[in-house]
């Protein structure tokens, strides 16, 4: 699991809301890419949305166990072959999603498809040349692409075929028919904490289930509004501390279904997401095609800055120079949560595969390789990781790397399965700080955020991974 993750789902104290009305809220200006938020007013209702999907008895259940034999502990050979399995699953999805070859065959045939499977092709994640690729392909005049990128980015962005309303009639059966689908989920819950973090449940079309969290803020005068995204239903690395790393691994998100995420969010809030973290469910590192599919898309027709997006790992091997050789312009977060290798592999046990020398070397050569720093993820947790002296390890070790750049402190925040671990003192968190910032390691420590809502930091599991929900019936 993630160790930066950001949610969980709960109950206790969140307060559950179908949507959020922000009253003083307008239309936001367009951005680079032409996209615009509506006023939530203008937004389609979740009963209107639920309509949308269909699902069937005999979906995949949502709760995800972890895969016989799993267990704490030490790193084994089943923990390497899982991780292998969702490296392979990865690539599966992301040529399932983005192979055009079997367009005119779906054109032509019947397009009946088994219940409960992802339609043969979805729409959203699509960039604008895809898109005209995708239209000239299915026999529409290249112009429908446009059209197309306008109803899945727009200001109300579509949720169904039948939504794309400046395409003939015709063309919509047509797209029906071949089992083309814009690629939306449903939000099956929403909980909100009192500072005005939100956090979404949305359901899968297999029924599964995935979270994103909306983090609302000022900044120098001008709202924020972080977006924290899932990219992998559930997670095989097995962090000791991260809700997401007690559950088990399911299956790989595809692109739309992680640029759907940021789209819900923009709908519930009414505005614009201005930054993205990818600090959700799962392990980026592990999926990463689709991951770069999805940041293309979210880029260039989402419209979020490259600089303003933060993908997140805790470290796999190999992964890291493959996104540097994409060249992206936006933050590597690498999950460190400690000053040495026997500590790290006690509570991340896949470090053990990835020892901490390789990692920061992979990290040193990414900063070569894109010009870009790289920040380092630290979840303190009281009389573990949060010591005087580890804090001046920590500061040694970056410096003799030559990665002293920047070291985000994250509090612990409880997790119901992990009741060993406690969150420390405000104290021992700004002595912690202070030490770094005494060695010249510049340092901050990241506010809790959603508590309420069980969807602050390294929370992320919901309860419908521990208890399936009901299929429904088609």
């Amino acid at each position: 699991a993630m160790a930066t993750s950001c949610a969980s789902w709960t109950g206790g104290t969140a307060v559950f809301a179908a949507s959020r009305v922000h009253d003083n809220t307008r239309v936001r200006a367009a951005s680079s890419s032409g996209r615009a938020c509506a006023h939530p007013s203008a937004l389609p209702s979740l009963t209107n949305a639920r309509r949308n999907v269909v699902r069937t008895a005999a979906a995949d259940p949502t709760a995800v166990p972890r895969g016989e034999g799993v267990q704490d502990g030490e790193w084994n050979a089943l923990d390497e072959r899982l991780v292998r399995e969702s490296q392979g699953d990865a690539e599966v999805t992301f040529e399932r999603s983005t192979s055009t070859k079997n367009i005119e065959r779906l054109l032509s045939g019947d397009g009946t498809r088994k219940p409960g499977v992802d339609p043969s092709y979805n729409l959203l994640g699509m960039t604008l040349p895809e898109l005209k690729t995708f239209a000239e392909e299915a026999g529409l005049p290249k112009f429908r692409g446009k059209q197309l990128r306008d109803h899945l980015y727009g200001v109300k962005p579509a949720r169904a075929i039948d939504d794309l309303t400046t395409l003939p009639k015709a063309a919509r059966r047509q797209l029906e028919v071949a089992g083309v689908s814009v690629g939306r989920s449903v939000v099956h819950h929403v909980a909100g904490s009192p500072d005005g973090t939100t956090k979404l449940l949305l359901r899968l079309h297999d029924d599964r289930v995935v979270e994103t969290v909306g983090i609302p803020a000022h900044e120098a005068g001008h709202r924020r509004l972080t977006a924290c995204v899932s990219s992998q239903v559930g997670c095989p690395m097995r962090c000791t501390f991260c809700a997401t790393g007690k559950g088990g691994f399911a299956r790989n998100l595809a692109t739309h279904e992680i640029v759907d995420q940021v789209v819900s969010l923009e709908e519930h809030f009414g505005e614009r997401v201005t930054h993205i973290v990818f600090m959700g469910m799962g392990e980026p590192l592990l999926n990463v095609p689709n991951v770069l599919r999805a940041h293309e898309a979210l880029n260039k027709e989402v419209g979020i800055g490259s600089r303003h997006i933060t993908i997140s790992t805790v470290g796999v091997r190999g992964a890291i120079e493959r996104l540097a050789r994409a060249k992206l312009q936006s933050t590597l977060a690498i999950s460190l949560h400690a000053p040495n290798q026997d500590l790290r592999e006690r509570l991340i046990p896949s470090a053990k595969a990835y020892p901490m020398r390789e990692l920061l070397n992979d990290a040193q050569q990414y900063f070569i390789a894109t010009g870009r720093r790289v920040t380092f993820e630290y979840t303190l947790l009281a009389g573990v990781n949060d010591s005087t002296d580890q804090a001046e390890e920590l500061g040694r070790l970056l410096y003799k790397n030559k990665l002293a750049s920047h070291v985000n402190i994250i509090p612990y925040n409880p997790v119901d399965d992990a009741p060993d671990f406690k969150r420390p003192g405000r104290a021992s968190v700004l002595n912690f700080k202070n030490t770094l910032e005494r060695m010249n390691v510049p340092a901050s420590i990241r506010q809790s955020r959603g508590l309420e809502a069980a969807a602050a930091c390294g929370q992320l599991r919901n309860a419908y991974q521990k208890n399936a929900l009901q299929a429904e019936e088609a």
